[in-house]
């Protein structure tokens, strides 16, 4: 089934890029099977599927990017430097602190707490990571609607490139 084209150019859906996303496209292969899945996976979709998207990333992904190995630093700016950044404002600074109140996060967790407030003053439609622990986790996805609302904020949709991989694709 082909879907109607409205004779409209429609607007691309905008994509938040959280730091794990550019991290396992540019990294070397893994030894851990999952990581390993998991980069391929992300390759497969940056390749293929990042073009149906406008992708922005933060203050937030550069901090987190330029940690490390020197070479595997330099690999992630390249990669995300075509992007729009987006700053952390005042507002999303508060947004995160209601984030470490309300939401189950660890206090140690701010940068996670700063990419899902930036994403969500931003209005963006996704929020894309592996960050299963902190952002993409049940508990977190079930919550951010009911806190954000309540402060006057959408909700981005959390989800992994896995999760996206098939999002414009037929259901038959």
């Amino acid at each position: 089934m082909q879907r109607a084209s409205l004779g409209t150019t429609q607007k691309r859906p905008t994509l938040y890029l959280e730091t794990t996303v550019p991290s396992y496209y540019v990294a070397r292969p893994s030894t851990d099977m999952i990581i390993l899945t998991h980069q391929h996976i992300t390759q497969e979709w940056w390749d293929t599927q990042l073009q149906d998207y406008e992708a922005f990333v933060s203050e937030v992904v550069y901090d987190e990017i330029r940690r490390g190995d020197a070479g595997a630093s330099r690999r992630r700016l390249e990669v995300i430097s075509g992007f729009p950044m987006l700053i952390v404002s005042d507002e999303a600074g508060k947004l995160a602190q209601v984030y470490l109140d309300e939401l189950p996060l660890p206090r140690k967790a701010l940068a996670d707490a700063l990419h899902l407030a930036v994403a969500s003053t931003n209005g963006m439609d996704y929020l894309l990571t592996w960050n299963c622990r902190h952002i993409a986790r049940g508990s977190v996805k079930r919550l951010l609607p009911a806190v954000n609302a309540a402060h006057g904020f959408s909700s981005p949709t959390i989800c992994t490139p896995e999760e996206l991989m098939y999002e414009d694709q037929d259901l038959d």
